[in-house]
């Protein structure tokens, strides 16, 4: 199992004043509390981080006091991290047609939206849900869910919907399908929702960064707008293109090999867009984070 190392508030931090790279990061954990991210985000010289507010494989909800989040605002000042989002949990399905398993649902989605907006993160990474009977009702389920929560719990975080890999009955992993979804969104609470684009997922949905990077990054500002993307993630697939697997792999040592990730650093376009990692960990939380981020930044100089 991997260990969390413990770090002081200045170890490994990247200076400021360096900026190769633009907003890069990785998934930082939050064990022994969510102040304890920032240093461990410094650690590994990231300058954006996402992390889990709960624990993102059990219903159990959890509130952030005001102490946690006082902690939390204080760790992130001190730190080099300029960009913070949350994920969601995995078990949440918002286009469920079983109505215990929606509400149940939509009740944990507010609750993920409270703390990202107690915390005072930039944004919330949140996967459609499953149809598991018709796509077009699922589709509209999962808008209508989206927008009782926003209603619900107003707050300056942004919701960011990610493109999925495709397989079985997930919503999300074409840009036009994805499009759709945003689109059921009351037009007064779009402007609190975008996209996040993981890089293992459109590549397993079909999208091929290898030999069309300019394909796909203009296919995606024409369906969705290059103004809708909040944040890439930034993995590598194991599966192959086109093979609906949500596997990710180290940049490089996937199907989708590092040239495409160095096309994305230099691409003029993105430079702005916050990009984090979701590759494996290792033994120790630490190394092949800070291996990755050093590639990265030596491809965008």
């Amino acid at each position: 199992m991997a260990q969390v190392k413990k770090v002081t508030a200045t170890e490994g931090r990247r200076p400021k004043s360096e900026s190769a790279g633009g907003l890069v990061g990785a998934h930082i954990s939050t064990a022994g509390g969510v102040a304890n991210s920032p240093p461990r985000a410094d650690a590994i010289g990231a300058t954006a981080m996402q992390i889990f507010t709960k624990q993102p494989n059990r219903w159990l909800e959890c509130e952030i006091t005001p102490a946690d989040a006082s902690a939390f605002r204080d760790a992130l000042a001190k730190s080099g991290v300029r960009f913070t989002n949350a994920h969601d949990s995995y078990l949440i399905n918002l286009a469920s047609p079983d109505p215990a398993l929606r509400a149940k649902s939509i009740e944990s989605f507010r609750a993920e939206l409270r703390r990202c907006h107690t915390l005072g993160l930039d944004a919330l990474v949140s996967h459609p849900g499953n149809f598991m009977d018709n796509r077009a009702s699922g589709i509209a389920r999962n808008a209508d869910a989206i927008a009782q929560a926003l209603e619900q719990e107003p707050g300056s975080t942004r919701l960011l919907m990610e493109l999925t890999a495709g397989q079985g009955t997930v919503i999300g992993s074409t840009f036009e399908e994805m499009a759709q979804l945003l689109a059921l969104i009351p037009a007064q609470l779009r402007k609190r929702v975008g996209v996040c684009l993981d890089t293992c997922h459109v590549f397993a949905a079909g999208y091929d960064l290898i030999k069309d990077h300019d394909g796909v990054w203009s296919r995606f500002d024409a369906v969705i707008g290059l103004d809708s993307l909040g944040l890439i993630h930034l993995n590598d697939s194991k599966g192959a293109l086109g093979s609906k697997k949500d596997r990710h792999d180290l940049l490089g040592a996937g199907a989708i090999g590092k040239k495409p990730f160095e096309r994305i650093m230099r691409d003029q376009r993105l430079a702005k867009i916050p990009k984090v990692l979701e590759t494996p960990k290792g033994d120790d939380l630490v190394s092949n984070d800070r291996k990755m981020l050093k590639m990265l930044r030596a491809f965008s100089r």
